[in-house]
């Protein structure tokens, strides 16, 4: 549907009268995104479920694109404040949700319940993340006044309110410590979020991932973010002929997080095929290490490597990556599908209380958007707004399976039913 000009400035007028309504702060170079707002809070304010609107939404908004660093330094679109009234709501929401005594599998959205500031915040920085950049950078949260325990908790509150965590470990945890535990990263079953490593470029296994900084790095630590649009049609212009190389199979190792029923391998091609919604899925470590400990996965070919490498030149380079670093109650909200990450090494202070610290969710929330038939093996669910995402690990629960289904059905999200 083309809207007339008028329409379109009836549209943009209902907008931002919404968006003075809710305290928006309005996004002035975004305005042809201006859509977003629309259907964002308007179906809140006549009461009609989100994930109702998640089909429409990708439909007729503007889909996340290809940008350059250039672009974040000049339009802060994607960088919200929390106001004072939105952070004294979620205060109360935390207090409230202490106040049940519930685990956080028996807890639902009513248990840290988000009133009008703090729900628009929240609800407009996760919709941010599937347009334009892919991201979101939530500044704010109190954390310097909350202990580390209600930090999570607050943390887990706010996934509530906005989708269905994904458990992210062998050992099934639906939300990890991002810090030095002294793991070690290139090594077998070697994970990055437990050591002070550098991380190569990768993308996590679900929608969106949330990550609150409660302590920053003594140096280093710097956050990488690369838009993979911007990184394909690169690849296109430099070496067309390895973009059908994009989207042969490559093997990856689960790195020890699958289940008993799974190999400890899957194949996943690193570029999606839907002609709709982009979609890049890469991380060289875990090909490296499917290569190395399982002698039954094919071997790469010369222009699988070639494509690796390439990969390996583009995503650090400053022309298409930009470094940010995360402070104190900040949010790092990314679309996986569209954005790529990575971070520095980093030196930590000397007393534990000071040292680098950061939560992290895996989400998957209504309005993700379609994936590709080619990721189907890997995802299970590739319809828009399903449940889909994360690593099984051995030690899912009852508990846990419950709570998947409860949090699918009050967000109106399918829910692949396990066998």
């Amino acid at each position: 549907m083309v809207l007339s000009s008028k329409a379109k400035s009836l549209v943009l007028s209902l907008c931002e009268k919404l968006a003075r309504l809710y305290s928006v702060r309005w996004p002035l170079k975004r305005r042809n995104s201006a859509g977003i707002w629309l259907l964002w809070f308007l179906p809140q304010a006549i009461g009609v479920k989100q994930s109702v609107m998640s089909s429409f939404i990708q439909t007729n908004l503007e889909k996340p694109r290809a940008w350059f660093p250039k672009e974040l330094r000049q339009d802060f679109s994607w960088i919200h404040h929390l106001s004072r009234e939105a952070v004294i709501e979620i205060e109360q929401a935390l207090q409230h949700a202490k106040a049940t005594q519930k685990s956080w599998l028996q807890m639902t959205a009513n248990d840290f319940p988000l009133q009008r500031h703090a729900k628009q915040a929240i609800d407009q920085a996760f919709a941010v993340t599937q347009t334009a950049y892919g991201m979101c950078l939530l500044k704010g949260f109190p954390v310097e006044r909350w202990s580390v325990e209600d930090a999570r908790l607050a943390h887990w509150g706010i996934g509530l309110n906005v989708g269905v965590a994904r458990t992210q470990n062998r050992a099934s945890q639906v939300m990890n410590d991002v810090r030095d535990e002294g793991g070690s990263y290139k090594v077998k079953n070697g994970r990055g979020y437990n050591t002070n490593a550098g991380l190569d470029f990768h993308v996590d296994s679900c929608d969106v991932v949330a990550l609150l900084c409660l302590q920053t790095a003594k140096t280093g630590g710097t956050s990488k973010v690369t838009s993979s649009i911007a990184i394909v049609d690169e690849i296109k212009r430099l070496r067309p002929d390895l973009m059908p190389v994009m989207q042969q199979p490559f093997y990856y190792s689960y790195q020890g997080t699958n289940d008993a029923t799974q190999p400890p391998f899957y194949k996943c091609p690193i570029l999606g095929n839907d002609p709709d919604f982009f979609a890049l899925r890469a991380n060289r470590k875990n090909v490296t290490a499917a290569q190395v400990d399982f002698p039954e996965v094919p071997r790469l070919t010369p222009k699988q490597i070639e494509l690796l490498d390439l990969l390996d030149e583009l995503l650090p380079d400053d022309k298409f990556c930009y470094s940010m670093q995360l402070d104190r109650g900040d949010m790092q909200l990314l679309n996986n599908y569209v954005v790529i990450h990575s971070r520095t090494n980093f030196e930590d202070h000397e007393a534990p209380e000071l040292k680098r610290h950061l939560l992290r969710l895996w989400l998957s929330i209504p309005q993700g958007q379609r994936l590709p038939s080619l990721w189907k093996e890997y995802f299970g669910e590739i319809e828009a707004g399903s449940v889909r995402g994360g690593v099984r690990g051995n030690q899912i629960t009852e508990e846990f399976l419950a709570y998947e289904r409860r949090q699918a059905a009050n967000l109106g999200m399918k829910l692949l039913q396990k066998v």
